[in-house]
């Protein structure tokens, strides 16, 4: 009988409906460490986000040009806005803070840019841009408790420049103008006045120039000079230049740190010498420390260095007669350790911290008004700076709280001597990263490979021993396997750790990233837990650079079979870590080696080497043993690209240039890319709807590269062997900005590559495309011929060379058949990448940073499908292939972004790896941010979601288990029965 179709219908419509195969894994599967960077001295500071709010966030404009607000009771940023870009990384510019004491607004300023930001939100209020750069920037405080205007000193063609913004809009009130050569250094007010400072001189002998200016009409006054030509090399060498004080100072020391220069700003010409008291041994550094506030007490303290000690000393200034008084000195006390100032109303209060104890003074008096022993250990670092904030509670209570930085580049708030949390941020600033597998037991690998050089016989025996020797660790095995069993059942993710010790797991997802910051530091992450730190090297740097340079690093080689990173400098310097602990192996400071443009993994006899290459694009003469196999694609100091083979003679090879790539006249080369080291391919084909195929041009030799004409506004892109030197193909777009960024990427047989452009592009071998303006992604697709089943010129032939000709007419290579196609794009994107897999079987993700957006977005490869129907819906054998009619303009789903709602900002770039699941790409994304997840173009076909209910399956597979086992002997005993009865 058949049922109703009604009861049908009825019926399932009563199932649950499925929108998704698995859930969203957001935010459990990837991780992100919305770093800061260092956070400097001068612009650090605690203030109350809202006026009548007695709570307050910590502020900082860090190293790297990032302004942020952090929740001082959980280290958590509340908000964040990258002020400096790219230009920051490389030290030119340096950044102020200063907050608006009574409103809820802090200014900041960078570069030629000025901006007010809501203090509680992060929003701008307003934002100017001027000529020259800013040298520093104040808040002009009154007493009255007006609004209060915001000074900014630019240096404009080497001249001094002083503006008063209005403190609402940012419009200039008045500006003044300083017509001689000098260097400036700050700006300066006391209630009635207002000060420019400046260096006057030639570089290395400074004499400190004064000039008053009337606050209200931005007229020169009076003006005096300080002798200090032996003494002031640079603004480096000035101490302090106190700002919104009611008698502001500006300080120095003699060369050899014996006496302390003091001039009380508005006091004439006069310069107070006070001796500087040695603190066991010779004096090292000095730094001052006075209030910020117009109606704070003159007072100020200097904190001296020795090599093993330090001391402070609290003076104060008399504003009758403008002399200034030591009134009384703290002890000395051995080590390191951080002083910071803070105000409340006219008080004045002094926190040193050490590695001993915490204690709170007042400016006025040497009676500790609060001491805390400090809950600190060794392994900390020493503390460096740190900004305090002195709350009085009832009677003669005092608590204190410090955002201290340390010299392991770790960030702490320390309060009333407990660390409450830490901030890694010296993670920041990340230049290069790898990826590394967690190695096999030290121990086994040396067996294995001593097994592999003996005999069978002795070979099998060894191994025998060994397996009896390794019975002592089955009891412990099998008290694990409950635990595995049960996390199968409920599916809970393998564990990066077990007791303590890393283990790989049967996905390939436990794995380690290392990564090198630019201020000389080594960091090893776990990617199996959340992007955790397992080590770092924070006991000293493994290289110390200035704050001014930075580490440039050219690579990173992971050797699995030793466990081993080598990260290699541009200085010819370079360090090896071993990649479980982070112990350092072995290094070479910068200097000992000639320095280097580039670093790349070669083959040799001797096994994979780490190959530098010179600056000018020639790795130099090696050992036979260690000469590359293949041939290498280098760039020359005039930007040529050049195509090197080392030639052996004896135990010495030599580079031989065998071919040379120019580009155009005034054309200049800025990128070259090749294919992954890691870029399997599935399919030598793309089946097409008709069952025909199109072979793919599947070139292992050839490079990309990208060059500009910046006279033409023009970019090309030339696809070259890098055997032959051959050119395969070149694209043309005029009306480009070069000053936007152009990225580019190359994978299995097509490329892509982002830019902006108001013209259409032209190519050698395919017809003009539509013009289009505005930010744009191009693919090409290569195949070996337009007709499908065609292999082309190659078909007929058993071997091919790169070298010889393929066309025996012209005498020309084989040219690959290109399919290109363009997309206009919402905005720019800085880096362009490609997911990776075990086999290459999963469609490849195009995996592109926003740098507009700071996010990461993957674009999946059927979008960008250059043979996407134009002007027509797709045929059905069309649509057998998964293609969609083409349309102008993709759109960056929220689909699409793999960080989500984060926020990740200053990405450099992005590294991927395969999992040991095919479906499954590792990426992880560094820079200012870390961002790390997990990909699955394809869909994760070959693993169940965390949605898959395992326990109901386990419990069907057992409850039909029973009843299989109770219904058994009842069927069987009903047989019988049903044979005896027909009898």
């Amino acid at each position: 009988m058949r049922l109703p179709l009604t009861v049908i219908t009825l019926a399932l419509s009563l199932l649950p409906s499925t929108h998704a195969v698995f859930a969203d894994e957001a935010y459990t599967v990837d991780y992100h460490h919305e770093l800061l960077g260092l956070p400097l001295p001068q612009t650090t500071f605690f203030h109350r986000p809202r006026k009548d709010d007695k709570a307050t966030l910590l502020y900082t404009l860090s190293d790297l040009g990032v302004l942020g607000a952090v929740h001082p009771g959980t280290g958590r940023v509340v908000w964040r806005q990258l002020l400096a870009g790219e230009s920051a990384n490389n030290g030119t510019e340096k950044g102020f803070l200063r907050p608006v004491e009574g409103e809820s607004t802090v200014v900041s300023a960078i570069g030629g840019r000025v901006d007010s930001w809501d203090a509680m939100s992060g929003r701008e209020r307003w934002g100017n841009v001027f000529s020259g750069t800013v040298k520093d920037l104040e808040v002009m405080e009154t007493p009255s408790g007006d609004a209060k205007d915001v000074l900014a000193l630019f240096e404009e063609d080497g001249k001094s420049v002083l503006r008063l913004l209005k403190g609402k809009s940012g419009n200039v009130k008045w500006e003044y103008r300083d017509e001689a050569i000098d260097l400036p250094l700050q700006v300066s007010t006391n209630v009635e006045k207002l000060f420019v400072t400046a260096l006057h001189g030639s570089k290395g002998a400074y004499n400190i120039k004064v000039t008053q200016v009337d606050p209200v009409t931005g007229k020169k006054g009076s003006e005096y000079t300080l002798r200090s030509l032996s003494e002031i090399h640079g603004p480096e060498d000035v101490l302090l230049v106190g700002a919104n004080s009611a008698s502001p100072i500006i300080a120095w020391t003699d060369k050899d740190f014996k006496n302390l220069k003091i001039n009380v700003l508005g006091r004439s010409a006069a310069i107070v010498t006070l001796p500087l008291k040695e603190a066991d041994g010779p004096i090292t550094e000095v730094e001052i420390h006075a209030p910020h506030l117009i109606q704070s007490l003159p007072h100020f303290l200097v904190h001296s260095y020795s090599a093993t000690a330090n001391r402070a000393d609290v003076y104060h200034v008399n504003l009758a007669s403008g002399s200034v008084e030591k009134e009384y000195e703290l002890p000395k006390l051995p080590g390191k350790g951080a002083v910071s100032v803070s105000s409340q109303d006219a008080n004045v209060y002094f926190t040193r911290l050490t590695e001993d104890e915490c204690i709170v003074v007042s400016s006025a008096s040497h009676g500790i008004l609060g001491r805390w022993p400090m809950k600190f250990t060794g392994k900390d670092g020493a503390l460096i700076h740190g900004a305090s904030e002195v709350v009085k509670r009832t009677g003669d209570a005092y608590a204190v709280r410090t955002a201290v930085v340390t010299s392991n580049d770790d960030w702490l708030l320390v309060r009333n001597g407990a660390v409450d949390w830490t901030r890694s941020e010296g993670l920041s600033g990340a230049v290069a990263a790898a990826w590394a597998d967690i190695p096999e037991s030290e121990s086994l690998a040396k067996t294995l490979e001593a097994e592999a050089h003996i005999n069978p016989l002795s070979a099998y025996i060894h191994r025998v021993n060994r397996h009896a020797h390794d019975l002592q660790y089955l009891p412990a095995y099998l008290q694990t396997l409950p635990k595995r069993l049960l996390s199968s059942i409920i599916g809970s993710d393998a564990a990066s750790q077990t007791n303590g010790v890393l283990v790989r797991d049967n996905f390939g997802f436990n794995k380690l990233v290392i990564v090198a910051t630019e201020r000389g530091r080594v960091y090893g992450l776990d990617a199996g837990n959340q992007g955790t730190i397992l080590w770092s090297t924070r006991s000293s740097k493994v290289f110390d650079f200035p704050a001014s340079e930075k580490w440039d690093v050219k690579g990173i080689y992971v050797d699995p079979s030793k466990g081993t990173a080598t990260i290699r400098g541009s200085r010819g310097e370079f360090v090896i870590v071993h990649v479980l602990t982070g112990n350092v192996l072995g290094t070479a400071t910068p200097g000992s080696h000639p320095s280097v443009r580039s670093a790349v993994v070669v083959d040799t006899p001797s096994g994979t080497r780490f190959l530098p290459i010179g600056l000018d694009g020639n790795p130099g003469e090696i050992p036979s043993t260690r000469a590359p196999k293949d041939s290498l694609v280098t760039q020359g100091k005039a930007g040529e690209i050049k195509g090197l083979k080392y030639e052996t003679s004896g135990d010495i090879a030599a580079p031989v240039t065998l071919w040379t790539f120019q580009p155009g006249p005034g054309e200049k080369i800025i990128n070259v890319v090749s294919r992954p080291t890691h870029d399997p391919v599935a399919s030598i084909g793309k089946v097409l709807g008709d069952r025909t195929v199109l072979y793919k041009y599947l070139n292992q030799n050839v490079v990309l590269v990208t060059a500009v004409a910046e006279e033409s506004s023009s970019v090309i892109f030339y696809l070259i062997d890098s055997v032959s030197g051959d050119v395969l193909y070149s694209a043309t777009h005029e009306g480009v900005d070069i000053k936007q960024p152009i990225t580019s990427v190359l994978t299995e047989n097509w490329f892509a590559y982002s830019l902006w452009s108001d013209i259409a592009v032209t190519s050698a071998t395919s017809a003009a495309l539509p013009a289009s303006k505005g930010y744009q992604i191009v693919i090409s697709e290569l195949f070996e011929s337009s007709i499908p089943n065609d292999r082309g010129p190659l078909g007929p032939t058993d071997n091919s060379s790169s070298i010889e000709p393929s066309d025996e007419i012209n005498g020309e290579p084989a040219l690959p058949y290109v399919i290109t196609q363009s997309f206009l794009i919402p905005e720019s994107i800085s880096h362009m990448s490609v997911s990776q897999t075990s086999q290459g079987i999963t469609s490849r993700q195009l995996i592109c940073t926003l740098a507009g957006s700071n996010a990461v977005v993957g674009i999946p490869r059927h979008i960008l499908d250059a043979r996407r129907p134009v002007g027509r819906a797709p045929t059905p054998a069309e649509m057998e292939e998964s293609l969609v009619q083409y349309h102008p303009v993709i759109d960056f789903d929220p689909r699409m972004t793999l960080t989500h709602k984060r926020e990740v900002i200053g990405i450099k770039d992005v590294i991927a790896t395969p999992a040991i699941l095919e479906s499954t790409s590792l990426l992880f994304a560094y820079g200012i941010d870390i961002f790390g997840t997990r990909v699955a173009p394809s869909a994760a076909f070959d693993i169940l979601g965390k949605s898959f209910n395992r326990l109901s399956l386990v419990a069907t597979v057992l409850a039909l288990w029973v009843g299989v086992f109770i219904l058994a002997p009842m069927t069987k005993r009903k047989q019988i029965n049903e044979r005896w009865a027909a009898q």
